[in-house]
């Protein structure tokens, strides 16, 4: 049996880099865009292929923690289907693939500027095409879950978490924008059968239906829905806040040596997240068993390795590269001292 099985997408990332022209463009989040004219042709600095995808990302991080992990995607017959294959096998990830006949493996191209901003082009192919025989329902079992369903895939969420409330397996949950605008009311009716979910905090707002500015109503909905398990919203640059329904964590972020992309930061923060929860209940405390034997250095570490995890992926390219191993966290200096500000709930 694998210690965590990681279930949703799986994509081949394309990276092409270079200082893309920008123009002013009001509609966007950032306020601009990237121009670039038709008829033209630009000299790119930089071009690299690797993995991607909510679960093929998350399956890294819990193999290189040193958990036994299994991934779980559909992916096309193709080149691409076979190398995110082969590089999970390099990591000690057993890939656990349905296989579509009809559609090419998901894709995306992504315009990655020097500075480590990026437009995704995103292609869902194969990850948009789940049937019911494609779940290897069985082969699943395992102690934990991280789910994240992209696409047309968030179809089955409420079997996926029937199954696992029947095998007394544990749920992580990191829903995408997409599942959240189309099926918001099947999500908050699902949160009692999570033991953690993470969300941005334009996720979480839209969750909940309340502004994140009236951050305490926020969470006291999700706690509420939510117990007995953990909810963690992130914030970009300025950090986290955590609440495991007894106590708000508050934490910034470590100081990046260089941006080089943020692609895979929530992935890595998620799964990391998990990871650190799995060591502290299989290394500390074998006995313990659910959310709410955890103590306040339990969720400190946790807070602690995703924080670490992400920060690291943000240092190169791809979601996956800079994710780190167990030793690389435990015996580096630079992961040891990180201010967490705990306060009851």
């Amino acid at each position: 049996m694998y210690d965590v099985v990681t279930i949703g997408s799986v994509t081949w990332d394309n990276f092409i880099q270079m200082d893309y022209p920008t123009i002013k463009w009001p509609d966007t989040p950032e306020g601009k865009a990237i121009a670039l004219p038709l008829g033209e042709k630009f000299r790119v600095e930089n071009v690299y292929s690797t993995i991607g995808g909510n679960s093929a990302n998350a399956s890294v991080t819990f193999a290189r923690q040193g958990f036994k992990t299994a991934c779980f995607g559909k992916v096309g017959r193709d080149v691409p289907g076979k190398a995110i294959a082969e590089y999970l096998k390099k990591e000690k990830v057993a890939p656990m693939f349905a296989f579509s006949g009809s559609q090419p493996t998901a894709y995306s191209t992504l315009l990655l500027r020097i500075q480590g901003e990026r437009t995704i082009l995103s292609y869902h192919g194969a990850s948009d095409t789940w049937v019911e025989k494609d779940i290897p329902w069985q082969k699943l079992k395992s102690p934990w879950w991280y789910l994240s369903l992209a696409g047309e895939s968030d179809k089955f969420l409420k079997p996926l978490l029937k199954f696992a409330k029947e095998n007394n397996i544990r749920v992580a949950f990191n829903p995408s924008g997409h599942h959240i605008q189309h099926k918001r009311k099947e999500i908050l009716s699902s949160l009692k059968d999570l033991d953690f979910l993470v969300l941005n905090t334009g996720e979480a707002a839209d969750l909940v239906g309340i502004s994140f500015k009236k951050e305490k109503e926020v969470f006291r909905k999700l706690d509420k829905l939510l117990t007995p398990g953990i909810v963690a919203v992130t914030d970009g640059p300025k950090g986290v806040t955590v609440s495991d329904g007894r106590y708000i964590y508050k934490a910034g972020i470590f100081k990046e040596q260089m941006v080089k992309d943020r692609t895979g930061a929530g992935d890595s923060f998620g799964s990391g997240f998990v990871a650190g929860l799995m060591r502290r209940q299989q290394t500390i405390n074998p006995d313990r068993v659910g959310n709410k034997q955890l103590t306040t250095k339990d969720i400190e570490y946790a807070i602690r390795l995703a924080t670490a995890n992400a920060t690291s992926v943000i240092e190169d390219i791809g979601a996956t590269e800079g994710t780190l191993t167990k030793a690389e966290f435990e015996k580096s200096g630079r992961w040891k001292k990180f201010e967490i500000k705990v306060t009851k709930l």
